[in-house]
């Protein structure tokens, strides 16, 4: 059996996590559950990064421990994944002892073959991004990545030599075309950061307490980077004594992050493996932001979403619908009150409940509930629509292997679309009114039946819950797994349910608009 491996970033354990940050874990979620539907032995990881100043600042603010803080936070975090029935296999803590144990031993390691040396740090930090920047490197004075304040700093550091490996990270790019996704992100790699000159990081810090202590030199907190990157192998197993996981799942089959830790999943981790001798992953996909009408989500600008909010009131799958479908690869998304009630309406209400809605209805009224079989082209349009069955799948893999999500989703609606016109087309309700047109309504409806099937094993990945509902009203609950859209001309001895029960309801639009608006205020 195929394996293939999965990860999203171990997230900073800050509070709630917005919708732009569910997006990254959403999308892992999607893919493993797609690749299990293939047969894949599939493993997904995701987690917390508890380890840091930021960290140790924040358990002060609450008067508590840093692990006390970073257990109440890491509990948030996996209620908010068990909400939106994330399949993970692995939660990852950092602070879990077995990481903290291999972390220490890859420092030591790095140290003894001479890629790590202490020096003297002094520039600018900044302390929600955990990151050194140089006077050059800073935007309007300001950090690059988050654009916040930094501060002025100088302590006693240890520093990992990156000048050394900037060649081979250059080799390896150039050599590897599907390492990183998309192409563009290549580019900004070598044009920003390697061109210009490959800064040394800055790898240990003394001026707090609150992280994996270095074995040879306890007075030095090994900094979160180097901490964090290796999560993606020490939760495999690597360094302890049963290792067979790691042996199993590594290398990495896909590393999803986002656009703003971009730099530290292309330059610094690849260049720790190499250092290690280890493989890199096969491809590291960088995504863009979920952003608002007025930019960033922010608590400041009173228009932050969170998952929760939007779950509780619209469901699961329309939630995670709306994520993946307006995030392209090539600019950021834009999440609007208005844009998620249209989304909602039109593609969920209008376009598929509709459609599944009328069709168990005629299959109920023209056949008693009972599903045709397959009895050849029938109708004009019967070859055409055949045809859009076998593309849409074609062209459903072919946008998920070109991480091309939000494409993949337009895809099956455009094949919903196709199915809605083909009732028009073939005007089912005039055929049935003329005896020998039986055949043709038989073709009619069983045609409506089986890209209903394909619809609901399409979505099934992303809309678990709406797939279910799909596909017992249609008497196919047995038909779950990827193998079944081969199976488009075997429809047997399948009755649907008595009458229809419709998968989303249409919203009042200016009502809905208006409770989202103020969801973003609390």
């Amino acid at each position: 059996m195929s394996k293939y491996y999965v990860t999203t970033p171990i997230y900073y354990p800050s509070g709630k996590f917005h919708i732009g940050t569910a997006y990254t874990t959403v999308l892992a979620d999607m893919l493993k559950r797609l690749k299990v539907m293939q047969g894949y032995e599939a493993l997904m990881l995701t987690g917390v990064d508890e380890h840091g100043q930021k960290i140790e600042d924040k358990a002060k603010e609450a008067n508590m421990s840093p692990k006390e803080y970073v257990d109440i936070q890491a509990e948030a975090a996996k209620k908010l994944w068990k909400t939106m029935k994330i399949d993970n296999d692995i939660f990852m803590r950092t602070t879990d002892e077995y990481h903290e144990r291999a972390v220490q031993e890859i420092f030591e390691k790095f140290l003894k073959q001479g890629d790590i040396y202490k020096g003297e740090y002094e520039g600018w930090y900044c302390k929600p991004c955990e990151s050194y920047f140089t006077e050059t490197q800073l935007v309007d004075g300001k950090c690059p990545d988050c654009g916040r304040e930094v501060k002025k700093m100088k302590e006693e550091a240890y520093f990992f030599n990156m000048k050394k490996y900037a060649r081979k990270l250059l080799e390896f790019y150039n050599t590897h075309p599907d390492f990183i996704k998309p192409e563009y992100r290549k580019t900004e790699m070598i044009n920003n950061f390697i061109k210009p000159g490959l800064e040394d990081l800055c790898v240990t810090r003394t001026s707090f307490d609150w992280g994996i202590k270095v074995k040879s030199d306890p007075q030095h907190v090994i900094y979160v980077w180097l901490d964090a990157l290796t999560n993606y192998i020490t939760a495999l197993g690597y360094l302890s004594d049963d290792d067979s996981m790691f042996k199993k799942y590594w290398p990495a089959d896909l590393h999803i992050v986002g656009k703003d830790i971009a730099r530290f999943h292309l330059i610094y981790w690849p260049i720790f493996l190499m250092a290690l001798d280890l493989p890199l992953p096969k491809t590291i996909f960088v995504h863009n932001w979920i952003m608002m009408k007025d930019g960033k989500m922010s608590k400041s600008k009173g228009n932050v979403i969170y998952p929760e909010q939007l779950i509780e009131r619209y469901g699961l799958d329309a939630t995670k619908y709306f994520l993946i479908r307006e995030v392209p690869s090539s600019q950021d998304g834009l999440f609007s009150p208005e844009e998620f009630v249209q989304r909602y309406n039109y593609d969920l209400c209008n376009d598929l409940s509709n459609l599944l809605n009328r069709t168990i209805s005629m299959v109920n009224k023209y056949f008693e509930g009972k599903v045709p079989e397959y009895n050849g082209l029938q109708n004009d349009v019967d070859e055409d629509l055949e045809k859009a069955s076998k593309d849409v799948i074609d062209s459903f893999n072919r946008e998920i292997n070109d991480f091309e999500f939000g494409n993949s989703l337009k895809e099956i609606w455009n094949y919903i679309s196709r199915t809605n016109k083909y009732i028009d087309e073939t005007s089912p309700w005039a055929l049935a009114k003329d005896e020998e047109n039986i055949e043709k309504l038989k073709s009619c409806i069983y045609h409506l039946v089986a890209n209903l099937k394909e619809i609901a094993i399409l979505i099934r990945p992303l809309m678990e819950d709406t797939s279910d509902n799909m596909l017992r009203q249609l008497g196919m609950s047995n038909k779950v797994n990827w193998d079944t859209l081969k199976e488009y001309k075997d429809i047997k001895d399948t009755k649907v349910i008595g009458k229809g029960e419709p998968i989303f309801m249409r919203l009042k639009e200016d009502e809905e608009i208006e409770a989202i608006k103020n969801m973003m205020k609390q």
